[in-house]
């Protein structure tokens, strides 16, 4: 029997929330089979921060990969989904986790639940604490994802949470939907596009259940 895949990234169209100021989601058919022409075309605008996405480290670091240059092993592998509870607007702190990594763990997925509907946006997410992140990589992390649209809180202007990841050499998706996924070992894949020169990539994130 084929093991379930959960698919942890929000349907991308007009409606899914982006930073404000940012640039939404919208799509434009050249042609359509619907209207008598022979294929269907279209072309689409959008940030590349859209939806479940991962970032580069170009995007926080003037010295940061660009997406395309990003190691490919980061986004599939062995991961570890855990649930936290902050209150909302609270950062994730090292208490929520302590105790609670398996030993080895090199990607971590972790559900605030406190940004739960991707088409509506909400500035009271809980982001991670920076000294997370440095406790994270004491312990061998390389990747972390989050149900938030950022690491970082959405008002934050030093970006405390991306430098750190940047010092800890660990790489960051964001924006992924947990509802319904338990606790437990998966396989994460995640892979971002090989978008030459890009800040970020949206992906397709799934997880599929490890024994």
């Amino acid at each position: 029997m084929t093991a379930r895949l959960y698919d942890i990234s929000p349907p991308i169209s007009p409606r899914v929330a982006v930073f404000p100021g940012d640039t939404p989601f919208s799509r434009r058919a050249a042609l359509d089979i619907a209207r008598g022409d022979r294929i269907s075309l279209s072309a689409m605008t959008a940030t590349l921060h859209l939806g479940a996405h991962a970032d580069a480290p170009a995007h926080y670091h003037r010295e940061g990969a660009t997406i395309d240059r990003q190691p490919l092993d980061l986004y599939v592998g062995p991961c570890h989904l855990l649930r936290v509870a902050p209150a909302r607007g609270r950062p994730v702190a090292v208490g929520d986790l302590d105790g609670r990594l398996p030993e080895g763990t090199e990607r971590i997925v972790i559900a605030t639940g406190t940004f739960p509907d991707p088409d509506r946006w909400s500035a009271d997410f809980s982001a991670l604490h920076p000294a997370l992140v440095d406790w994270l990589g004491d312990r061998g992390v390389r990747l972390v994802v989050i149900d938030v649209p950022s690491v970082d809180p959405a008002d934050s202007k030093d970006l405390l949470a991306h430098a750190a990841c940047f010092r800890r050499g660990m790489a960051i998706i964001e924006g992924v939907v947990l509802d319904g996924v338990p606790e437990g070992r998966y396989e994460l894949i995640a892979l971002p596009l090989r978008i030459e020169g890009g800040d970020a990539s949206p992906v397709r994130a799934v997880l599929r259940p490890l024994a």
